[in-house]
């Protein structure tokens, strides 16, 4: 199924793009061929294989956590633009309603 010009000029309007016709008939077989290898994958795809993010299995390697030294607050403070308190001082963003 090859992609028309006027199918890309769609999908851009669908996605609120702003695309010149230079741009649309740059675009339309770029996409075709995406498209095509897409349905590629699904016809190889089997229904017995189960989908997978990565081709070997990944887990999460965590270190032990252990409690080490930090900056002390005064020298951090010093890289603040405003500080109140030994607080970093932040615009107010939340207003409580009466």
């Amino acid at each position: 199924m090859a992609l028309s010009v006027a199918d890309v000029a769609r999908l851009a309007g669908l996605a609120r793009i702003s695309l010149t016709d230079a741009e649309l008939a740059h675009l339309a077989p770029q996409l075709d061929v995406i498209l095509e290898a897409v349905a590629e994958v699904s016809q190889v795809a089997a229904g017995d294989i189960a989908p997978t993010t990565h081709a070997i299995e990944l887990r999460n390697v965590f270190r032990a956590d252990e409690v080490r030294e930090s900056l002390p607050p005064e020298l951090v403070l010093q890289a603040a633009p405003a500080q109140e308190d030994g607080r970093f001082r932040v615009p107010q963003i939340l207003v409580e309603e009466a």
